[in-house]
């Protein structure tokens, strides 16, 4: 009896010890992100946010009007004297359809000498309003300002209505920071393609181009993002 009932514990617990073993790849199971999942979930955050502040009444005008859309859910800068700032996320183009491809990783970069001190966390997106600032993103690497020109923070109740909507800059930069820094700009920042991620998210060969030009890519956790675009 004893024999009996050991044998049967025993088999239980293989049998839940197999279960186990199979929730892990079971559909529907709950899994950690991966680092470019993360991206784009952060970066539809992101865009949510800000879209729903009225501080940013006039970027859902700016977004319906783009060719592409760069956003960086965390832009990190701080320094004394000598200044860096960083961040990665991800960038959009929209077809001649009408729709928002699906999303081509890139990180910013820059540094700067001057008066500066502080640190600042922002959440940033950068809106190409010409085929040329899209043309810029699709290289392997840019630079703000001297590729194609930037406006810095077109938004706020205070800017008029005649500097919003001409739209003569190829990028104009929607941002919302925490915390504090005195100078710097983001003319000279270098933006570049993170192809890890790229291949990480979608597999091999898959660079901005193929990603969101040729649309040979697609994956199916960022649909919600796109969705959420104007």
């Amino acid at each position: 009896m004893i024999e009996t009932t050991r044998r049967r514990f025993t088999a239980t617990t293989l049998a839940l010890t197999a279960l186990a073993g199979l929730g892990a790849i079971l559909p529907g199971t709950a899994r950690a992100e991966t680092e470019a999942e993360g991206l784009v979930t952060e970066a539809r955050l992101t865009v949510d946010r800000l879209m729903a502040d009225q501080d940013f009444f006039e970027l859902p005008k700016f977004i319906k009007a783009a060719k592409g859309i760069y956003i960086i859910p965390q832009l990190v800068k701080g320094g004394f004297i000598i200044g860096a700032e960083g961040g990665t996320g991800v960038f959009l183009a929209r077809g001649t359809d009408g729709s928002w491809s699906p999303p081509a990783f890139y990180t910013l970069g820059a540094g700067s000498i001057g008066l500066q001190i502080g640190g600042e966390v922002k959440e940033v997106v950068f809106v190409l309003m010409s085929d040329k600032a899209v043309d810029a993103m699709l290289s392997s690497e840019f630079k703000l300002g001297a590729d194609a020109s930037i406006t810095v923070g077109p938004m706020g109740r205070g800017v008029e209505a005649s500097r919003t909507t001409d739209f003569t800059s190829d990028i104009y930069a929607f941002s919302k920071s925490v915390g504090l820094f005195g100078g710097g700009a983001l003319e000279g920042a270098k933006i570049f393609t993170r192809q890890s991620l790229n291949e990480s998210y979608y597999g091999a060969g898959a660079t901005p181009r193929a990603i969101v030009i040729d649309r040979r890519f697609t994956n199916l956790q960022a649909d919600d993002l796109r969705a959420l675009l104007p």
